[in-house]
């Protein structure tokens, strides 16, 4: 679980065995660095499955639109296709990952990063549902469960019936989550594939992939990894991303390999030394981002790109994140693409802030008309005010 080819190396460092120390970066560089990182700033043709692999995987908590769209923002050429047969084909699965979410991850990813992200999952499940699972046998739980899914992928609903079957003073609900927690278990198609619906049913990385999991993941590759496709950051941007805690200690480990810079705030930034850091004048297109785009997602401080007072606006209490309209590099709108009973779609967009000028509003439709066409032909975008 090496930093991936289409991000930056991490050779290089200081030649006391520290970090290279470097100056103060403002908003907008961060901003700038990220989006160039992202495939925000310029469009890459490289493959999908690659840009997955440098991102560490995409958002998939809704399906299908997230992943899709979210490799449509940033890759020349993409079809629905593309991504649909690499689902199929079990070369990228959906799988509890990060911050204990649904994510579209490669399969050497899924079985590399899952025994790292353990943690995260096991702390989800105490939270949500520990007073429901105390003096249960959860060993005994996931070997049964284990046993279903890999029968037959089930849903969580099934799952957690069947294991109340012989459980029936307990929870089918919180039963059905414990083997989430703690198997690695994966979403088989056709649930969430574009154009086409299916239940969530699951079965586990083992048999869905014929492989086992990696025995010797790397906290180190995941931080390499992270700073190629996000930094620079801060170990709590890091720590905001995957989930984890403690991981302080990994980046002062990787210290000789790494050079730091300081926010606006003073905070230590760490960072890959041949990563992109262009100049915080360099144009940003106007994007449209995917919902729940880990753009958004994957650091403490989220102004980079996410003005605060927008915030709100972007993620709601309910816990959607909106799809967002980004204008020189910061979010400025949501969207919304719209199946209309006749089968047509439509794409909403909504500006913050004042009216957008003329050629920013010319690039968002360009880039709905885009996204229409990826769905599937011609459509109407419409421009309202969001407030």
């Amino acid at each position: 679980m090496s930093p991936s080819s289409t991000g930056a190396q991490a050779d290089g460092g200081a030649a006391d065995g520290g970090a290279a120390e470097g100056g103060v970066l403002g908003r907008r560089a961060l901003g700038r660095a990220l989006l160039a990182r992202q495939h925000l700033l310029e469009r890459t043709t490289a493959t999908p499955i690659a840009v997955i692999e440098h991102l560490g995987g995409l958002q998939a908590q809704a399906a299908p639109q997230p992943p899709y769209l979210g490799l449509l923002s940033r890759l020349d050429g993409f079809t629905p296709e593309a991504l649909t047969e690499l689902i199929e084909s079990r070369r990228v699965v959906r799988t509890a990952l990060q911050r204990g979410t649904i994510h579209l991850v490669t399969a050497e990813d899924c079985l590399a990063l899952r025994p790292l992200l353990q943690p995260v999952l096991d702390k989800g499940l105490r939270a949500a549902f520990g007073k429901r699972l105390v003096g249960l046998d959860l060993d005994a739980l996931a070997a049964e469960a284990r046993a279903l899914v890999e029968k037959e992928p089930r849903t969580f609903q099934l799952l957690g019936t069947e294991l109340a079957a012989t459980r029936p003073d307990r929870d089918p609900a919180a039963l059905a989550q414990a083997a989430r927690a703690l198997l690695p278990l994966v979403q088989v198609p056709p649930r969430g594939l574009w154009g086409r619906g299916g239940p969530a049913a699951h079965t586990t990385a083992e048999a869905w992939l014929g492989r086992s999991l990696d025995p010797e993941p790397s906290l180190d590759d995941l931080a390499l990894r992270y700073l190629a496709a996000f930094g620079p950051a801060t170990a709590a941007d890091l720590q905001k991303w995957c989930g984890l805690t403690g991981l302080g200690p990994v980046l002062k480990r990787l210290a000789p390999r790494l050079v730091t810079f300081r926010d606006e705030q003073g905070r230590l930034l760490h960072d890959l030394p041949e990563a992109p850091r262009p100049d915080p004048d360099t144009p940003a297109p106007v994007r449209l981002l995917a919902p729940f785009d880990n753009l958004l997602l994957s650091h403490a401080d989220r102004t980079r790109v996410l003005p605060e007072e927008y915030r709100p606006r972007v993620m709601t209490q309910n816990g959607l994140v909106l799809g967002t309209l980004l204008v020189d590099g910061l979010v400025s709108g949501s969207w919304r693409l719209d199946e209309e009973r006749s089968g047509a779609h439509s794409l909403t967009v909504r500006p913050f802030g004042p009216p957008l000028d003329p050629s920013d509003r010319r690039a968002a439709l360009a880039e709905a008309e885009r996204v229409l066409a990826f769905a599937g032909g011609d459509g109407e975008v419409r421009f309202e005010s969001a407030e």
